[in-house]
């Protein structure tokens, strides 16, 4: 899961902005994602202020890894994310109560990975994991 510095918890509700800066994905991408991806669906206060939890930021990694990093398109991300829910004999979120939005739901593979669902989403939540440990690697080096 992202890195967050700001002094929250981790099981912190984070703004918009916040999982914007976190993850470098721009607030509007993250608000059309959200209607693109029904599993996708952060907490909305008065005046339509969005609170992301940790399973909505989980999603939103997981989409991004699928996206711009595995090449999937936003319907075969979708789909690649229905078929883990599935596999993992989950209902289909549409159906299912709101509150629990840990992970996400799919669509059709773009052509770039040949990966198996299972494999593209264990994928999405290792890499940021190795991103930490590189970036630790790293800074132990430059010691």
């Amino acid at each position: 899961m992202a890195d967050f510095d700001d002094g929250k918890e981790a099981e912190a509700l984070r703004t918009i902005g916040e999982v914007s800066d976190a993850l470098g994905i721009k607030p509007h991408v993250l608000r059309y994602w959200e209607q693109q991806f029904v599993m996708l669906t952060p907490l909305k206060r008065s005046g339509g202020r969005r609170y992301y939890r940790p399973g909505d930021i989980a999603m939103v990694e997981a989409i991004n890894q699928l996206v711009n990093e595995e090449g999937y398109t936003l319907k075969g991300a979708a789909t690649v994310l229905k078929d883990a829910d599935r596999r993992k004999g989950k209902p289909d979120r549409r159906k299912r109560d709101r509150r629990n939005l840990d992970d996400g739901e799919g669509g059709s593979a773009f052509g770039f990975s040949k990966r198996s669902p299972e494999e593209a989403l264990a994928l999405s939540e290792a890499i940021p994991q190795l991103k930490r440990i590189r970036a630790r690697l790293a800074d132990i080096l430059d010691d």
